[in-house]
C-alpha cells in the first residue's frame, strides 16, 4: 500500500544514529536460495537467486489478466516445503484473487477469486491454508471486511470470515493454532482459530482502547468493539494505531504489530493479546519481521526512508539503517540468518529496489534495483 495522508513524521530519538552504508558487496550464500519480489505497479513477480557468486535477477514472471490495466500483485508467500508459492492480485472483475506457481518452473497451477484487494497471504505451517484480508482500500470505511480462508491443494476459497474494518497483516503462529490479522481502519489486533473458522480474541490498539477482549465477549459481533471495552477512535476514524503488519517471535511467545500511524512497535502477550511494551519507530512504521534467532527484530518506516532494527534483549533501537530509496516495504530474512532483504517502492520514474542488511553489523551492504514499485518479498531454499 502507498504512504497516504495518515503518517505522521516523527523525530529520531536521539540515541539512534544513521548508519551509513558499507562499500557495496553483493550477499553470498554457499547453499543457494531464491527471493520472489512482486512488483505492485507492473503485474511482475521478480525470481532472485543468491548463491556463491552473489545474487541476480532470473526472471520475471507475469501475472496480470487485463491487458489494459495493473493488476496490482500487493504480497508474495512461499510454502514452507518450497514447492509452491503464492501472489495476491489485489484487483479483479470486480474482486481479487491468489495465484498459485511452481518453484520449478515458475509456471501458473490455478487461482482463485477472494473479496475486494486482497493483501498479505499468510500460510499455515504444513501449507495446507491461506489466510488472505481482504482490506477493500477504495471501498467505505466504518464497515466489516473480511478474510478469505483458502485450501491450498485445491485452491478452494472455504470461506469468507468478517472480522473488522480494513485487515491487513495475516500471520499464523509456529504452532498453527492461531491466526493474527491486523486490522487499519478499526485499529485492533484479531485473533482467530483456523481449525474452527473462529475468532477467539480481539484487542483495540488505540492509547485510549482495551488492552484486550475476551472472546465470549465478542463472539459473532463481526468487526464491533466488545461491549464495555474503550475505543480511542470510531472504526474508520483517524485511528491512532493504524497497525499495518503483525509477525510472531519463532518460539511463539510474542507478537509485533507496526503503527503505521503511531510511529512505533508494539509488543503483545499472543495468548491474552494484552500489550506489553512500547517502542518509538521511525514515521510510518509498516511491516515488522523477527529475525530467524529472535534476536532482531526490523521494521520498515515508509516515512522516514530508513529500517528500524531492535534488539529483543534491550528492546532498544540498536540502529536505523538508511534505504536507497524512499520508501521501505517488505522485509524477508535469508535462511542463514546472515541477511535481511527490505523492498523499496518507486517515486515516479526511480525504480525501486531490494536491499540487503548484513545482521552481523547492521548495516546495508547491498542493493538490486526493480522495477515497478516492489512490494511483497519471500524467499525459500
Amino acid at each position: 500500500m502507498r504512504a497516504g495522508p495518515l503518517l505522521l513524521t516523527l523525530l529520531l530519538p536521539a540515541a539512534v544514529s544513521r548508519l551509513p552504508a558499507q562499500t557495496p558487496t553483493a550477499p553470498s550464500a554457499a547453499t543457494p536460495y531464491t527471493l520472489y519480489v512482486s512488483s505492485e505497479s507492473g503485474d511482475i513477480v521478480t525470481r532472485i537467486e543468491v548463491g556463491p557468486a552473489g545474487w541476480r535477477k532470473v526472471r520475471e514472471v507475469p501475472v496480470g489478466v487485463l491487458p489494459t490495466d495493473i493488476d496490482g500483485p500487493h504480497n508474495v508467500a512461499v510454502a514452507p516445503d518450497g514447492r509452491f508459492w503464492y501472489v495476491s492480485i489485489a484487483h479483479g472483475t470486480p474482486y481479487g484473487s491468489v495465484w498459485k506457481f511452481s518453484t520449478d518452473t515458475d509456471s501458473l497451477l490455478g487461482r482463485v477469486q477472494v473479496g475486494a484487494f486482497p493483501t498479505t497471504v499468510g500460510l499455515s505451517p504444513d501449507g495446507g491454508w491461506a489466510w488472505v484480508p481482504n482490506s477493500d482500500f477504495h471501498g467505505d470505511r466504518g464497515g466489516v471486511n473480511t478474510v478469505s480462508a483458502i485450501y491450498t491443494p485445491t485452491l478452494t476459497q472455504v470461506t469468507q470470515l468478517p472480522v473488522c474494518d480494513m485487515p491487513h497483516g495475516s500471520r499464523y503462529n509456529h504452532a498453527g493454532t492461531r491466526v493474527y490479522i491486523a486490522c487499519m481502519m478499526s485499529d485492533e489486533l484479531v485473533a482467530i482459530d483456523p481449525a474452527a473458522f473462529r475468532i477467539v480474541g480481539r484487542a483495540a490498539l488505540g492509547r485510549g482502547g482495551a488492552s484486550a477482549m475476551a472472546a465470549h465477549e465478542h463472539e459473532g459481533s463481526g468487526a464491533a468493539v466488545a461491549p464495555g471495552a474503550a475505543s480511542s477512535t470510531m472504526p474508520g476514524q483517524n485511528p491512532d494505531c493504524l497497525t499495518t503488519y503483525v509477525s510472531v517471535s519463532p518460539g511463539d511467545s510474542l507478537l509485533y504489530l507496526a503503527c503505521n500511524h503511531g510511529n512505533e512497535l508494539q509488543v503483545r502477550d499472543p495468548a491474552t493479546l494484552q500489550l506489553i511494551r512500547r517502542i518509538p519507530t521511525g514515521a510510518g512504521a509498516y511491516n515488522v519481521e523477527p529475525s530467524p534467532d529472535g534476536r532482531w527484530v526490523l521494521v520498515t518506516n515508509k516515512k522516514d526512508q530508513s529500517v528500524s532494527v531492535f534488539d529483543t534483549r534491550t528492546w532498544t533501537e540498536a540502529a536505523r539503517v538508511k534505504t536507497t530509496k524512499r520508501i521501505p516495504h517488505g522485509i524477508a530474512f535469508s535462511p542463514d540468518g546472515k541477511y535481511a532483504f527490505v523492498t523499496q517502492e518507486s517515486v515516479g520514474t526511480d525504480p525501486g529496489a531490494v536491499d540487503a542488511i548484513d545482521l552481523a553489523t547492521l548495516m546495508r551492504v547491498a542493493s538490486l534495483p526493480l522495477p515497478l514499485q516492489p512490494t511483497g518479498i519471500a524467499l525459500f531454499r
